[in-house]
């Protein structure tokens, strides 16, 4: 039997790849006869990839905010 290589570290994924693999992850998890162990296995998979997609979001988000005047952030609006 082939060994699979590891899966890469999800620390080290960009946001497309997170969530693609976190796709892939979904339809496994709705259309497959997974045994409970692999099942569980690609689920933490899952809420890691989960976790990585959301703090680049938030990441993102952040660089969109510019710091106000009194020191508090406020969304970015482009000057006309």
């Amino acid at each position: 039997m082939a060994k699979k290589n590891p899966p890469a570290d999800v620390g080290a994924l960009s946001f497309e790849e997170a969530f693609q693999e976190l796709e892939k992850i979904v339809r496994k998890l709705e259309g497959s006869d997974l045994s409970l162990d692999e099942s569980l296995a690609i689920f933490e998979r899952g809420q890691a990839l989960a976790v990585r997609c959301g703090a680049l979001l938030d990441s993102a988000d952040l660089k969109v905010k510019q710091l106000g005047s009194a020191g508090e952030l406020t969304d970015f609006e482009e000057e006309a």
